[in-house]
Parts: structure tokens; sequence; C-alpha cells
């Protein structure tokens, strides 16, 4: 009996490799030649495929282990299952507020919340099927270790393939840090933790970045004592400290140990329990856990690709080096996704997807220096971002007026009990211009777009103000942001004219 893909063993699983991955696939002969291969079938790889064969091309895909990559199987599909299923419990516990009462020791099966998650998964997955990119689309799928063995050719499980153009899109993989004894200790990454079938009692996490910041505090309202291990001041260094600041709070709240400006100097296992030696302050302390989750670091997938004989540059921390029109030293092969790109995102490998097909096939010229790519951390609250922040468009010598907009200021925010948070905007000084856009809200991610739009169709705060908004939602608070950048342009000189005019009119 093969050894199954996907862990652990169960009916939902089965269904997901019968689509990602099925049993006994045979890979077709392949064409004489093909206007464009595609190796790597992850977002990026999936939407290049399923896009150049909707406009005629004759594609193959080429794929050694899951269809759906990350996304589906290791990433945001599972993450946002659990995510859920935390906040179910969560606000559960917490409902004295609005008059519920009982809530306090509600418990959660663990099993039943993975169950749940592995279910959607598998119904999600016939999208990113082989049989669908076979029958209904028309594409070529190969599965295997797929190799460049020239400028124009590849081959997988035996077979050659020759192509006008290629894609890599083989996207990234977690990289462990160097920790002395993290190997042997064993830890658990974003592909191997939504394979736990009972809950560890104690969770450490390495790291506070989004992945490390999701599960710490999806992990902790589940039941687990979790520490987060951090060598920065804050959490998710990227962000803005009050951001980041405000989920602390929350995480404390929800009884994540936090231990900033933390090294992570070593690990040991003894039995079935695994130490930590950490460093802070010049104090060395020990942690005992049953799991290690480690959230900091992406390497990309190039090994045994062989780019070098495809005349392909390369990077072994960065990626495969591409311009901005995504091609690489090979004029006649592309990349897309998280294995060039230093935004790692599902919608970014999409973006950059639909940004191949057009210059690959079509000998278009579109840039990725053209995108306003938002991103969202989904904890609660979330903290979604899109464009610069204040201190890189400082430094590019641009000035800014940055306006705030606490959700304590709106009314369906008070309403929801979601009031700690905040919308901000950075404008082009004197001007209406989104620079680049901070929310921290309970539902942020959905929020940002409004902002996205806006900086992607080159229209400014004043439109998004002479917008009309639904009463009352929380995106009011960009109504709001537009209103407070109106009352920047009534100087007194302004105001004195008005004044006079209005009085004219008596």
């Amino acid at each position: 009996m093969e050894k199954p893909l996907i862990l652990p063993q169960t009916e939902e699983n089965r269904l997901l490799e019968e689509n990602v991955h099925p049993a006994g696939w045979v890979n077709p002969e392949p064409a004489p030649c093909y206007n464009l291969v595609v190796i790597g079938a992850g977002t990026a790889g999936l939407v290049c495929a399923a896009g150049a064969a909707g406009l005629g091309a004759r594609v193959a895909l080429v794929e050694r282990h899951l269809l759906g990559g990350d996304c589906l199987n290791y990433g945001c599909v599972p993450s946002k299952g659990i995510i859920r299923a935390a906040r179910a419990i969560h606000d559960a516990r917490h409902g004295g507020e609005f008059g519920i009462s009982g809530g306090e020791g509600l418990a959660i099966d663990f099993g039943a919340a993975m169950a749940r998650m592995r279910k959607i998964r598998a119904e999600i997955a016939p999208h990113d099927s082989a049989r669908r990119f076979r029958d209904e689309l028309g594409v070529d799928v190969f599965f295997g270790d797929g190799r460049f063995t020239g400028p124009d050719t590849m081959e997988v499980a035996g077979k050659s393939l020759r192509f006008k153009r290629a894609a890599v899109c083989t996207g990234a993989r977690a990289a462990a840090p160097p920790i002395p004894g993290i190997e042997e200790s064993g830890y658990l990454t974003n592909e191997t933790v939504f394979a736990l079938t009972e809950l560890p009692k104690r969770f450490v996490v390495i790291g506070s970045g989004p992945v490390g910041c999701e599960l710490a505090q999806t992990f902790a309202r589940l039941g687990s004592t979790v520490t987060l291990l951090e060598r920065g001041s804050h959490i998710l260094p990227r962000e803005e400290r009050d951001a980041a600041e405000l989920l602390q709070r929350a995480f404390v709240r929800d009884g994540v140990r936090l231990c900033l400006e933390t090294k992570t100097v070593g690990t040991t296992r003894q039995g079935a329990e695994k130490i930590i030696t950490a460093e802070r302050g010049g104090e060395t302390f020990e942690i005992a856990c049953d799991a290690i989750l480690v959230g900091v670091g992406r390497a990309p997938n190039i090994e045994g690709l062989g780019l070098e004989a495809a005349g392909v540059g390369f990077d072994p921390q960065q990626g495969v080096r591409v311009d901005e029109h995504l091609r690489t030293s090979n004029p006649r092969v592309f990349a897309a996704g998280d294995v060039c790109f230093p935004y790692k995102f599902t919608h970014t490998a999409d973006a950059l997807a639909r940004i191949l097909i057009a210059n690959a096939l079509f000998r278009g010229r579109q840039r990725t220096s053209a995108l306003v790519v938002p991103w969202c951390t989904y904890t609660d609250p979330e903290i979604a971002h899109v464009g610069m922040y204040e201190k890189e468009a400082q430094v590019k010598g641009l000035e800014v007026t940055t306006l705030t907009m606490a959700l304590n200021e709106v009314d369906r925010a008070l309403l929801d009990g979601e009031a700690e948070g905040f919308a901000r905007v950075h404008l082009k000084k004197g001007t209406d211009t989104i620079l680049g856009a901070t929310i921290v809200a309970r539902h942020a991610g959905e929020m940002i777009s409004e902002l996205t739009l806006a900086m992607t169709a080159g229209v400014g705060l004043g439109a998004i103000g002479r917008t009309i908004h639904p009463y009352p939602t929380q995106a009011e608070a960009l109504k709001k942001l537009a209103d407070a950048w109106n009352r920047t342009r009534l100087t007194p000189f302004v105001k004195k004219l008005l004044e006079v005019w209005l009085k004219w009119q008596l």
C-alpha cells in the first residue's frame, strides 16, 4: 500500500488526495511542442495553466507532489478553517458583554474542529484537481520531478517536453532557523501542523510573523498553553508598532505568553518532552513543551529543477531572478509566485500569473512594479496593510500626512463590541493621494480592499468621502478618514472666506 501523501489518513484526506494527486494517474504522451509548460501547481502555476489554456494555448502542467500547493494543502485554507473554530469558541466563552451567560466553562473538541477543516478543504479541492485541468481545461497534467534539460526542453517521469515558453512556479517552503538541536528535537511547520489529531498541551511558537501569530493565538484559544518567542521588540516586526501593540494586548488576554527580545539558543529532547533554551537580557531560561512550531523563514523551491541547463539565473535564498516583466535570464522562461517574488501571498501569486500569461504568450509589457499589493494577518483583530508605511515614504523623500480613525469613534464597532483598533492612511502631503494604509479590526482583511482599489485606480481619499457607505458598518471608518482629511482643507483663511460669503448671502 502506498504511503499517504497527506496525514492523517482520513476519509476527507483521501478525497483530497484523489483530487490533487490521484492514485494510478497515467501521464499523457507529450505534444510535439507546447505554447507553455508550467512547472509547479500551486496558485501561480494553476492560474498560469488555466488562464493560458482558456486563451487557446497548448499547455503542460508539471507537479511533483500536490496540486493546489501551499494554499490549499498547508496554508490559507486549513489555517483559516481552524482560525474560525478558535474564534467560535472564543466568542462563546466571552458572551457576557451581550447578556449571554454560561459560556465561560465551554470546551472545544479539537479533533472535531480539525475534521471540519479537512472536510471543507476536500470540498474546495475539485477546483484545483488534476481531472478538472485535464478534462475541462484541456491541460496535459504530468506528475513527477520536472527538470530542464535545455533552454527549451524539460523532462518529467522519463518524458521530454518541448516548449516555446515555460513558467517556473514552484513556490517556497518553510525553512527552520539554524537553532542547535532543532532537527533532533522535532518541530512543526505550516506543512505539518495541520496533521495534528491531538491538541498539544504546551505549545511553543518560534517567530512572530503572520504564520506564527495566527497559530499562536489560535492554539491558545483552542486550549494549549502557548509561548511565543520573538527576537524583536514587538510581534509582526513589519507592521507599525501601535498596530502590533494592539494585537499583543489581545494575545495576553487570550493567554499567550509573549517573550519579546528573546533569542532561541537551542533545543533538546527528553523523552516526549522538548526543552527550549532561550536568552533574554543576558539571562538564560528554559521552556518545556510538547510541540514546537517554527513560524519564521521561507526557502525557494529551486533544487533539482535543472535551472543551469536552461540558463536561468537564481539565488539560493531569493529564488529565481526575474525582471519586472517576470522574465528570467532565458527569454523563453518566466517565473511567478513565491519562487521569485518578495511578497509571498496567494493573491500576489495569482496577480503575477496573470502578468506572466500576458508577457510570455502575447509579448506584453506588464510590470510587477505597477502592482498595489495588500496583505492581511488573520489574527483577532486582523491587521491589514497596503502600500507604503510612513517611514518608507519618508525614505523616498515624500512628505506625508497621516490620519488615524480609532474604531471607538465608529458606531458599528461599538455595537459589535469590537472597538479596539483603528484605520489609518498615509497621504502625500497637501493632497488626498493615498500612499499607504493600515487597518486593525476584526475584519480588516475585508475592509482594506476599498483602499487598495482607490490606490490602483489612482483615486484619492476624497472619492471615498464622496461614496455613500451603508450605516452602520465598520467600513464607515474609511469615510470618517475622508471627512477628517476634508477638515484639514478648511484653513483659517478658507474658513474666513466662507464666513464672508455666507454673511453676504443674508
